[in-house]
């Protein structure tokens, strides 16, 4: 099967490719093949080369029109008080989530950072340069903006540095805790 956006030929409903998934993206999966057989297999599994996962590699490789169609996943550790509350955060690639503004005021935090990669890693059970939003723990608040939510469909990791999920935009505003915001995003500022 060719997948719905990219040049990827060999791409394959990720219910029948379970195995190439880490364990809580794979469990996402049958869950949501359980409830809805035909929306689990919008989800398109491919395989990329993990050498080039991150996304300026990778658009580089597979084309810069994947820029607009890619979404990244960020973890988020949110502090009030001695409390402190992990997310996850799905922004366009092109972006990057208003961590200081739109998430801080919405999680009602006093500060709001990336959680350190081994955190990340070590809570969702994913590969850090793979995190997705499928599978994430259950819990944490899941925000997606506005803009994800409204793309035909996304790119985004597979939980795995090898590999990525392509999936409506529509999706991801419907998985466990993911609630859709206006401006989560902010334009990314070139480097100097």
């Amino acid at each position: 099967m060719r997948a719905p956006i990219g040049p990827f030929e060999d791409a394959r409903p990720a219910p029948d490719c379970l195995a190439e998934l880490v364990a809580p993206v794979a469990e996402a999966v049958r869950a949501r093949h359980r409830d809805d057989p035909s929306a689990a297999r919008q989800i398109v599994y491919v395989e990329t080369d993990p050498a080039i996962a991150d996304t300026a590699a990778f658009v580089e490789h597979y084309g810069h029109g994947l820029l607009e169609a890619s979404a990244n996943c960020v973890v988020v550790a949110a502090k009030r008080g001695g409390e402190t509350t992990l997310a996850a955060c799905l922004v366009p690639s092109a972006a990057r989530a208003d961590v200081n503004g739109v998430v801080r005021r919405h999680l009602g935090a006093r500060k709001v950072s990336f959680a350190p990669m081994a955190t990340a890693v070590e809570l969702t059970g994913m590969e850090y340069g793979g995190i997705t939003p499928l599978g994430l723990p259950a819990g944490w608040p899941l925000l997606v903006d506005a803009a994800v939510g409204a793309m035909p469909y996304v790119l985004v990791g597979s939980g795995r540095r090898r590999g990525k999920l392509i999936a409506p935009g529509a999706l991801f505003a419907r998985l466990p805790g993911a609630e859709l915001i206006e401006g989560l995003a902010v334009t990314a500022q070139p480097s100097a």
